[in-house]
């Protein structure tokens, strides 16, 4: 195959694949680098972020290649936010903000319930990343598509947010539950408290935002 049937062939897989991601959406920060991938997966299997945390696990939609990049550029505030949900009594504490002892991090303790998709807002975070643990019921997480989305107001710098106009048939709705705990990073485009086919829709959730660096 000469020079030129290679070019072509790499566009016009180039160009399906992309036709592809259009049509089944577009919902987190894609890094294109199968080293780094390969790297960060291993990472988050192997629990060497735990600092001791065995409640749950990173939910699968949790991107890796963020979690490890942001992890090892901010690594004490990531251990003592694992460290403290370990060792807290989180259906316990009454609803509210409470500090994490020796960092500049706040735990928000939320009991809530979901709502059909229509009624919830979406968002996004460009210097903070939402950490959150649902520690009793089922929360439904919809996840909007990139691809056909749009800001439908200015970011926010004193609130760090901003939010969208979706679709609701593009919108990726996952369930989480005290065995797993969700991360959005500033390439997920979130809303939280979504309706699901659970028989309880009421939950308890712990927020926590991350620097970015």
């Amino acid at each position: 195959m000469n020079i030129k049937r290679i070019i072509l062939f790499n566009l016009l897989l180039f160009a399906g694949l992309a036709s592809h991601a259009q049509k089944s959406g577009y919902f987190t920060h894609y890094v294109n680098d199968p080293k780094l991938a390969k790297t960060a997966k291993a990472w988050v299997a192997s629990g060497e972020w735990r600092n001791g945390f065995t409640k749950a696990s990173p939910d699968p939609s949790v991107n890796a290649i963020d979690f490890y990049v942001q992890y090892h550029k901010n690594p004490e505030q990531w251990k003592a936010m694992f460290q403290w949900l370990q060792n807290t009594d989180l259906l316990a504490l009454p609803q509210g903000r409470h500090p994490i002892p020796g960092t500049t991090l706040v735990a928000s303790v939320e009991d809530g319930e979901n709502e059909p998709l229509d009624k919830r807002i979406s968002e996004s975070h460009y210097h903070h990343i939402d950490v959150q643990y649902v520690v009793k019921g089922v929360e439904g997480f919809g996840l909007i598509d990139h691809y056909t989305s749009k800001p439908n107001c200015k970011y926010d710098p004193s609130r760090d947010v901003i939010h969208y106009d979706f679709i609701k048939d593009r919108t990726k709705v996952i369930k989480s539950h005290p065995g797993y705990f969700n991360i959005f990073f500033p390439g997920d485009w979130h809303i939280a408290r979504v309706l699901t086919n659970e028989p309880d829709q009421h939950q308890r959730v712990v927020v926590i935002k991350i620097d970015v660096r």
